[in-house]
This record gives structure tokens, sequence and C-alpha cells, in this order.
């Protein structure tokens, strides 16, 4: 992987619709965008998907850019890869910090499947030539959320999640079930709850949930293990889950029945397809999380979704569920229900130029 120069630019994007859980709403979405170049010509890219305040994790825009300039870009200029899968093990010489590096590392995967001339989703070993999409509903209240739902599910969306804390997980849930009763439905609390509500989220079997997500601390797996010995409905991991090592651990102690695999938390296509193949070993379900993406990492995660483990539609939507203009084309669709997977070398898709200027806050280029 003979690399020529890597740019990185900071980007900013007004939402179509503010995103709220109860830790906050995302109205402007802030993002990294990472541009490698080879010495043809070729180029691949990644996407930074932290956010601009540590709500969802430790990083942040600032910091991701601080580690991708200061250490991942200079580390990367020292080493001479032969394949993408040798950058996580080469990162792994900084702790943590893992949307930094799953940005620089996607990148590479993107410019060697096009080196190789194949879609990056059979270069990882996708088999799947269309994935289900679902969708997450974030708003504030009843009808709002059933709006919502209305919509998504006339466009086809296969699945629908909520975002739910004690405060308000019975009468969002309750009404939901009432107007959609037979409608595919996961919860996510990102962290609301404690070991003091089991006798609560017991109550949350009774709506036949495909499963409730990320109900405890966020780094935590030993209480997960306890609580989900109490629940019919299954616990899935998210936050929980930064490492391989982490999912390992959680498998065996059995705090989950299902991962949400997300190629940002976990530092990249290469961990995300070790833990794939983990729980594909052990029978755990997997599927592949959003996190309020442009449109190059949500091709990262169609590719990551075409394997064969992901049986649950996961958070890949459309582009205009997030975007007025997405930065990349053709943009993202939904079909019945279902995304094509691009047959196109890397990623599949263009950069629209000309977007990515207008939403362009700064630039920086870096030479090997």
């Amino acid at each position: 992987m003979d690399i020529k120069l890597i740019t990185l630019y900071k980007i900013t994007m007004p939402m179509r619709t503010p995103f709220s859980t109860h830790l906050g709403t995302v109205e402007d979405r802030e993002g990294i965008i990472v541009e490698v170049t080879d010495r043809e010509g070729l180029k691949g890219y990644g996407e930074g998907v932290a956010f601009s305040s540590p709500w969802y994790t430790e990083e942040t825009v600032e910091t991701s850019y601080h580690m991708l300039k200061d250490f991942l870009i200079p580390i990367l200029r020292k080493a001479d890869l032969n394949h993408p899968s040798e950058a996580g093990p080469l990162f792994d010489t900084f702790k943590r910090n893992q949307m930094a590096k799953a940005a620089l590392e996607t990148a590479l995967w993107d410019l060697a499947s096009k080196k190789e001339e194949i879609s990056l989703s059979r270069f990882i070993g996708g088999t799947q030539e269309k994935i289900p999409s679902g969708v997450v509903v974030g708003a504030n209240t009843k009808a709002e959320v059933r709006r919502q739902i209305e919509t998504y599910l006339e466009d086809g969306y296969q699945r629908v999640k909520i975002k739910i804390s004690p405060e308000n997980d019975f009468e969002f849930l309750s009404d939901i079930r009432r107007h959609f009763p037979e409608l595919p439905l996961m919860a996510d609390a990102n962290s609301a709850y404690t070991l003091n509500h089991i006798n609560h989220l017991k109550r949350l079997d009774d709506f036949g949930l495909l499963m409730i997500e990320q109900p405890l601390e966020h780094d935590d797996i030993v209480d997960h293990a306890k609580l989900q010995k109490e629940l019919k409905t299954p616990i899935c991991l998210d936050e929980s889950i930064v490492t391989f090592n982490d999912a390992r651990r959680a498998i065996e102690l059995g705090s989950c029945k299902v991962i949400n695999i997300k190629i940002g938390r976990v530092g990249g296509l290469g961990t995300a397809k070790k833990i794939h193949d983990y729980c594909l070993e052990k029978g755990i379900q997997v599927w592949c999380g959003g996190m309020l993406e442009f449109g190059i990492s949500r091709a990262h995660n169609i590719a990551l979704a075409s394997m064969e483990g992901f049986t649950i539609p996961g958070d890949i939507s459309a582009s205009s569920r997030y975007w007025e203009e997405d930065i990349v084309f053709p943009e993202v669709t939904v079909e019945k229900g279902m995304i094509e997977v691009p047959s196109r070398p890397g990623i599949g898709f263009e950069i629209n130029k000309k977007r990515l200027k207008e939403v362009l806050v700064s630039k920086e280029t870096f030479a090997f």
C-alpha cells in the first residue's frame, strides 16, 4: 500500500430532523472525512463518526482529529503495510480512540479493494447482494414517534428502534404497541438503567421486543449477565463492546444474546469482521448499528452488513433519512425495505465534491 497523501476534511451538516435521546439532541452533525491517495492516484475514503461532545463515548471530533494528525498518520508513515488488516495491530500501539482509528483504517480497506478491482463487500467476505434496512426513531413525543414510524413503514423499513429511559419507556412502548402490534421493534436504552430497575425492566418483556440495547452502564459486562438471567427479552450490547476481547468475554459470561457491531466503536473493519466471525461460531446474533453517519461510513456499514452473520436489519437507512443532500452519489436508497450492496470496486459510491465543499469547515493534507 504505497501511500502518497492523506487528506483530512472536517465537515458539518444540518440534519433534516433533530435526533433526540435522553442524553441530548443532535441538530448539526460534525464529522471527519479521511481521504488516502496512493501513488497511482487511487483514493480510499473513511469517516470519523465521533460526535461533537463525548455523550456516546469519550471521543469527540476534536480528539479524533488530534489522534489522526499527531499519532495515527505519523505512525502509518513509518510503517510498510501490505494489507489493511495490518493497520489495526499497528494502531493498537495507542490506547482506545477507536473512532479515530476506524476513520483511517476503513479508508485503507476502501483503497485496497479498489486496487484489487473488487467491491469492499466481497473483499471482506460479504455474500449478500441486498441487505434489510431498519431505522431509528428519535423523538420526544408519542405523536411524533407515531408519525415517524408511519412514514418509515410507508418507505418499507423492516424494523424500528426506539430510544427509551425509565421515565418514558412504558408510555412510548405501550403507545407503539397499541398502534403497531406486529411491528418488529427494539428499544435502545443508552445506559439509562441500573440493576435497581430489574423489576421495571421485566415488565418490558410484555412488549415482545426483538431486544433491549445497552440497558446498563456503558462499560459493564458483569451486571448485564445478571440482568439477562432475569429477562426474557434478549439484551444487546453496544457501548460495552469496544474490542474483540470485550465481545468474547461478554459471550462467555452470558451478558447478552445479541451484539451491535459498529465499525467506528470497535476501531475498524478488521475488528468488526473478527467479532462477526466469533459471534457466528458461538450462535450470537449480530446487526450493524448506525452513528448518524454521512454516506461514506454508511457505505462501509453496507459492506459489513453483507456478511453472513448479519441477520437482523441494521440501522442503515437511506441518505434522505438524515440529509437534504449527502456527500456521496448515488445516495443510499431503500427499496421495499432493502438496500442494494454495491458491486463496483471499493465502497461503490463516488464523492459528491460539490456537496463536500459546501459543508467543509477545514482541510489539511499530509504527504508521505
